[in-house]
């Protein structure tokens, strides 16, 4: 497909809501994402740390594939406003900002590097 997206985990159809071109094209169970980026708004961040109340602002950003099952060594990643403010790796809470492919699944977030 090759289609540049932002996706994010949609808390009202329990599903991954697809934008391009700013507009919400799709709802996923899963989504393959390449050459992903992992994006959080600040202000947005603020904005739920403030309210206490959910809102839309981190995103994956990558190019939209197939979906395909992961295969060898991948990294576990979350993203929580009021412990982090960027998307972590589990396993030791570092920072991630990109990754070569990214799957999500559910509320799963796996990234890996080749």
């Amino acid at each position: 497909m090759d289609v540049k997206v932002k996706c994010y985990f949609n808390l009202h159809k329990k599903k991954f809501s697809v934008q391009h071109n700013g507009k919400v094209i799709l709802h996923l169970d899963k989504v393959v994402l390449l050459n992903a980026t992992f994006k959080v708004s600040e202000a947005g961040r603020q904005r739920v740390l403030r309210e206490e109340r959910k809102n839309v602002h981190a995103y994956v950003i990558g190019e939209m594939q197939d979906y395909f099952e992961p295969e060898g060594v991948v990294e576990d990643v979350t993203y929580n406003p009021y412990l982090y403010s960027s998307f972590v790796h589990k396993k030791d809470l570092t920072s991630i900002n990109k990754a070569d492919i990214v799957w999500l699944n559910g509320k799963t977030i796996k990234a890996k590097n080749l």
